[in-house]
């Protein structure tokens, strides 16, 4: 498959249907393609594309991720409310 195929697979698929663990294998695989320094300058740009896509894939799930870190607490009466979770740095 060339770098432009799976360019294209990667824009065409859905960002709920990329894990996390996937987008960022696939980001640290572009940046070990640019590092190398063996591609076109045509396929870096490319790779420089799909790389910032697939930066924003992983930067949106882990603010999902975020969102969703929250600690239960147990009311009074029962019932349960969500809140901020807080970390204890010492």
């Amino acid at each position: 498959m060339t770098l432009n195929e799976k360019f294209d697979n990667i824009l065409n698929m859905k960002e709920k249907e990329m894990t996390f663990e996937t987008a960022l294998k696939r980001l640290e695989e572009i940046v070990t393609s640019l590092e190398k320094g063996d591609v076109s300058l045509e396929d870096a740009i490319n790779l420089f594309e799909e790389g910032i896509h697939t930066a924003e894939i992983c930067k949106a799930q882990l603010e999902s991720a975020e969102k969703r870190i929250k600690e239960l607490i147990k009311n009074s009466d029962g019932t349960f409310s969500l809140s901020d979770f807080q970390f204890d740095v010492k």
